[in-house]
C-alpha cells in the first residue's frame, strides 16, 4: 500500500507548490494586472482540467482490473483508449479556444488590463492541453498497474521544470505572463516524454499486441464511455458544490469570501494528503476484483480505511494545535486572519469527516463503480446541501459550512452503504463483463 500511497501523496503536494511559485514570480512584477491575469487564467484551466480529471480516474479502474486478471491486451487497450479521447478532447479544445477563453473570462470579470493579459495567458498555455490529457491518462494507468514511482517522476518532472522555467522566462528573460504560460506548455511536454518512456518499457516486458479493433472501432470504447461519462457528471456536480460554498460566502461579504478562501487551504490540503491513500484503494482494489478475490478486496479496503483515518486524525491534531498558525503565514490582514479563525473549528472537523468520501472514492474507482459514485455525489448535492444551506441561512457562514460537512458526511455514509451492498457483496464489474 505505502509503495503506491507514499509517492502519491509527494506528487500531490508537489502541486501547491508550484502555484506559489506563480504567484510569486507575477506577485514581484512591477503591474499587479500580471498576477490577476495568472490566476484568472490559472482558474479556467483548473476548471478545464479538473473537469477531464476521468480519464485518470477511468483508467486507473480499466488498467487495474486488466492487471488483476494478466490481461496484457486489456493493458495495452485501456492506454491507447484513454490516450486517444485525450487528444480528440484537447484538440477540440484548442480548436475552440477563442470562443473558450472569451466566455470564461466575460464570466470571471476582472478589468480591461487584467483580462487582456489573462487572454495572452490563456491563448498560450492552451496549446498544453494534449500533453496535460496524456498524462492524466498514464498517471492513471501506472496506478492501476500499482506502479506509483512513475506518477511521481511525472509530476515531479512537471512541477521542477516549471518552477525552473518560470524563473528563467520571467526573471533573466524578463518575460512577463507568457513567459509563465510557455513555461507550463514546455513542463507538460517534459512530463509526457518521461510517462511515456517508462511506458513503452513497461509495455516491452510484457508479452501482448496493441488490440486494434479495440482502438479504431467506436464500439468497443462502450466500457470506457461507460465509466467516464458517470465520472464527469461526478465531479461536475462536485465543482457546482465547490463554486456554490465560493458563491455564497461572496454574497456574506469579501471579508468572508477572503477568509473562506484562507480556510478552504486547509480542506484542499486535508484532500492531497488523503488522496495518495485513496489512490492505493484504486489499484489494491481494482487488482482484487480482476482476481476475483474477495479476501483480497476486504483487506485492502480495511487497510486503506484504517490507514487514511490515522491521517486524518493527524490533520485534525495539526490544525488544532497549528490552525492559528497556518492562518498566520496564509494572510497578515489582521480582520482575515481573526474571521479565518472564527471559523477554524470547521476544518479542524472537517477530516474526520471528509475521510470516508475519499477513500471511498479510491474504493468505488478500483471497483469501476462510477455509475454509483455519480448517484451518490449528485443525490447529496440535490438532498443534503442544497437543502441544508437552504435552512441554515439564518446561521450565516456557520451555517454553510455545516451544510457543507454534511454534504461530504452524506457521500461517506452513501458509499459506505453501497460498498457494502454493491462491491464487497458481489466484487465484480458489469463494466468490464459487457
Amino acid at each position: 500500500m505505502w509503495r503506491i500511497a507514499a509517492p502519491m501523496i509527494l506528487s500531490n503536494v508537489s502541486v501547491p507548490l508550484l502555484g506559489m511559485v506563480d504567484t510569486g514570480v507575477t506577485g514581484h512584477l512591477d503591474n499587479s494586472a500580471y498576477l490577476g491575469a495568472v490566476a484568472l487564467g490559472a482558474t479556467i484551466f483548473t476548471f478545464i482540467y479538473m473537469g477531464m480529471n476521468f480519464l485518470r480516474m477511468g483508467t486507473t479502474g480499466i488498467a487495474a482490473q486488466s492487471f488483476g486478471a494478466d490481461d496484457n491486451d486489456g493493458l495495452r487497450a485501456s492506454l491507447g483508449q484513454a490516450l486517444i479521447v485525450g487528444f480528440v478532447i484537447a484538440l477540440t479544445l484548442i480548436i475552440l479556444r477563442t470562443p473558450i477563453g472569451q466566455l470564461a473570462l466575460t464570466l470571471l470579470g476582472g478589468d480591461a488590463e487584467t483580462q487582456y493579459y489573462a487572454n495572452q495567458y490563456f491563448q498560450i498555455r492552451i496549446w498544453s492541453a494534449p500533453g496535460t490529457l496524456a498524462n492524466y491518462a498514464l498517471v492513471g494507468w501506472f496506478i492501476g498497474l500499482q506502479n506509483a514511482r512513475v506518477p511521481l517522476l511525472i509530476f515531479l518532472t512537471i512541477n521542477l521544470t516549471n518552477i525552473a522555467l518560470d524563473l528563467f522566462f520571467v526573471v533573466v528573460l524578463g518575460m512577463t505572463v507568457d513567459g509563465v504560460a510557455l513555461a507550463s506548455v514546455i513542463a507538460e511536454y517534459s512530463g509526457l516524454a518521461v510517462g511515456a518512456t517508462f511506458a513503452i518499457f513497461t509495455l516491452s516486458k510484457r508479452e501482448g499486441h496493441w488490440p486494434l479493433a479495440r482502438l479504431t472501432n467506436l464500439a468497443a470504447y462502450k466500457a470506457f464511455f461507460a465509466v467516464n461519462t458517470h465520472l464527469f457528471v461526478r465531479t461536475m456536480a462536485l465543482m457546482f458544490t465547490l463554486a456554490f460554498v465560493t458563491a455564497q460566502s461572496a454574497r456574506l461579504g469579501g471579508q468572508v469570501l477572503a477568509a473562506n478562501a484562507v480556510l478552504l487551504n486547509f480542506q484542499h490540503l486535508t484532500s492531497f494528503g488523503l488522496d495518495g491513500i485513496a489512490h492505493a484503494a484504486e489499484a489494491l482494489v481494482g487488482k482484487a476484483i480482476g482476481e476475483k478475490r474477495r479476501d483480497a478486496l476486504v483487506h485492502a479496503v480495511n487497510l486503506t480505511l484504517r490507514w487514511s483515518v490515522i491521517f486524518a486524525l493527524g490533520f485534525t491534531t495539526v490544525y488544532l494545535l497549528a490552525g492559528h498558525l497556518i492562518i498566520s503565514i496564509l494572510t497578515d490582514l489582521p480582520d482575515i486572519r481573526e474571521t479565518a479563525i472564527r471559523y477554524l473549528p470547521w476544518m479542524i472537523a472537517s477530516p474526520l469527516v471528509s475521510v470516508w468520501c475519499f477513500l471511498y472514492d479510491g474504493v468505488y474507482v478500483g471497483a469501476m463503480r462510477a455509475k454509483e459514485m455519480r448517484n451518490i455525489m449528485v443525490l447529496s448535492t440535490l438532498f443534503v446541501f442544497l437543502p441544508a444551506w437552504y435552512f441554515l441561512r439564518p446561521f450565516g457562514n456557520d451555517g454553510l459550512w455545516l451544510a457543507f460537512l454534511l454534504f461530504m458526511a452524506a457521500r461517506g455514509i452513501g458509499m459506505h452503504i453501497g460498498y457494502r451492498k454493491k462491491i464487497v457483496g458481489s466484487p465484480t464489474s458489469p463494466e468490464v463483463a459487457q
